[in-house]
């Protein structure tokens, strides 16, 4: 067998060198070693089927076993012994069927199919000369896993743990070939970088850029809790405003309205905000109505103001045990005790070119008459976020009219926030179409009144309402934050009633 592939490699040789080619390359080389070795393997395979249909026979002649002895000899060598003396034309068949042998075979039936979008292969045209091995590949067959077909000898990409056409690595997000030397890999696909940085890597939501990579060459960025919003750490530091309202930041492509006092109101919350004292009066009766509803009416008339901010700091300085919502970052409500001249804003102040125009405010003097003179509210905030501050405040002045006094700041401003959430839930359950919390939550059999007159609300106005609550839920002080969640607790466990009551006796929550 091995001086029967010496021989053809010769002719070949030959071959090659009658014809004047160049000389063969080692991958040429290789490629017609494999075919003179699958055409050896093949011709034996023959000549083992020949031998065994002559043992198979039972009887012979002479001229029988002459003749089946001849061809018995031509069928195990596969081909007639080559003479160098040959002439040349035998030599180009032999060269044609090296030549045709060469041809990779097409894959088995049970191979993949190629898509559609993407040309068929071209069938082997030798086929009946030459039919290939089944199911045996070539070491020098390669297949594309982007579009399951051979690639031939041309250039290829070895990638991601496959081959490739070069037009076959297409980016997943343009689908374009992927040509440069370096490319993003992101849930086992490729991607330029490029399109990858567009489309994965997160961009600040106040400044629109890309957020930069931080001394150790990782993404960092600042998040809200509630709103998600992502931004670069350094707006932290530049004086990038926040809405006063929902907190979020003032994005580049967007203008929040400027406030006389030098805040800012996003367009969100500017959209439900309560301007003056006048427009707050509804909104204070409705309240009025859901402390009704729980059994806890206050008959004496506290009057409700609007004021600036200036006249809000004024007032709490003035005030010699003022109660107020004044934990946060500004004070936004207070519940006064003393008698004092407070500037409250009378009319609804006109917007232009982005800021507050023409603020009208006149002077009120509170006449001490009970234990509570006034409660004033920052203006200018949502209608959910004064009615909740409207509703902690009111709980301060329920306590001192009622004769709860001294009561230790957790505790006072604890229950405060319970109600205050407890308002923000009955408008949202209410602002769905839902029942209004106050019937579920009074020992009373009074029916409680609509909490809302506004009607169904808006998706931003109802995750607004859902903000002012986690606000109340997550807020880390000793007096608000965790007065708040051991109130709520007792609330839930023992009802609101028997928690009022064990406050008056002892000034703790119950256990």
């Amino acid at each position: 067998w091995l001086k029967k592939w010496i021989s053809v490699r010769e002719n070949l040789k030959k071959v090659v060198k009658i014809h004047g080619l160049d000389a063969l390359s080692d991958f040429d080389s290789e490629e017609i070693d494999r075919a003179i070795a699958l055409s050896l393997l093949e011709e034996d395979a023959k000549s083992v089927v020949s031998t065994e249909d002559d043992q198979n026979q039972t009887t012979s002649s002479p001229e029988d076993e002459t003749e089946s002895s001849y061809l018995s000899e031509e069928d195990t060598k596969g081909k007639k012994p080559i003479n160098y003396e040959d002439d040349i034309e035998d030599d180009e068949q032999l060269a044609k069927a090296l030549q045709e042998s060469m041809n990779i075979p097409s894959p088995p039936r049970n191979h993949p199919s190629p898509p559609q979008n993407h040309p068929s292969p071209p069938r082997n045209l030798h086929e009946s000369v030459y039919p290939p091995v089944p199911y045996f590949y070539p070491s020098g067959y390669r297949i594309c896993i982007g579009c399951n077909t051979e690639i031939g000898h041309g250039r290829f990409l070895n990638c991601m743990g496959g081959l490739w056409h070069p037009e076959c690595f297409r980016c997943h997000t343009c689908n374009l070939p992927i040509s440069d030397h370096e490319f993003s890999m992101a849930d086992n696909r490729q991607f330029h970088k490029s399109c990858y940085k567009e489309h994965h890597h997160p961009r600040c939501d106040v400044c629109k850029h890309f957020i930069p990579t931080n001394a150790a060459g990782l993404i960092e960025y600042r998040a809200h809790p509630f709103w998600l919003q992502k931004y670069c750490p350094s707006h932290e530091n530049d004086g990038t405003p926040r809405c006063c309202s929902c907190e979020r930041m003032e994005a580049r492509d967007t203008k929040y309205l400027l406030l006389d006092d030098g805040r800012k109101l996003c367009l969100e919350c500017l959209d439900s905000a309560i301007m003056d004292t006048h427009e707050c009066q509804p909104l204070y009766l409705e309240i009025q109505d859901f402390y009704e509803g729980l059994n806890m009416k206050i008959e004496q008339q506290v009057p409700l103001l609007l004021v600036e901010r200036q006249a809000l700091n004024e007032a709490m300085e003035g005030e010699k045990n003022g109660q107020g919502h004044h934990h946060m970052p500004e004070t936004r409500g207070l519940c006064l005790s003393e008698e004092q001249t407070i500037s409250t804003i009378i009319r609804r102040p006109k917007v232009g070119a982005g800021r507050i125009m023409d603020m009208f405010t006149e002077p009120y003097k509170l006449v001490r008459r009970c234990e509570v003179t006034a409660i004033l509210i920052l203006y200018s905030l949502p209608r959910l976020l004064t009615g909740s501050i409207l509703a902690h405040e009111m709980m301060h002045a329920w306590l001192r009219l009622k004769g709860y006094s001294n009561l230790p700041p957790n505790v006072e401003e604890g229950i405060c926030q319970v109600l205050a959430h407890m308002w923000l839930e009955s408008e949202i359950v209410a602002g769905s179409g839902g029942a209004n919390i106050a019937s579920t939550s009074s020992s009373a059999s009074a029916p409680a009144a609509e909490s809302s007159k506004k009607g169904k609300r808006s998706d931003f106005e109802k995750q607004l309402g859902e903000f002012f609550k986690h606000q109340i839920e997550t807020d880390s002080s000793a007096a608000y934050g965790d007065g708040f969640r051991e109130g709520n607790q007792s609330v839930l466990k023992y009802g609101l009633r028997s928690t009022l009551d064990h406050i008056r006796l002892t000034g703790r929550f119950p256990l």
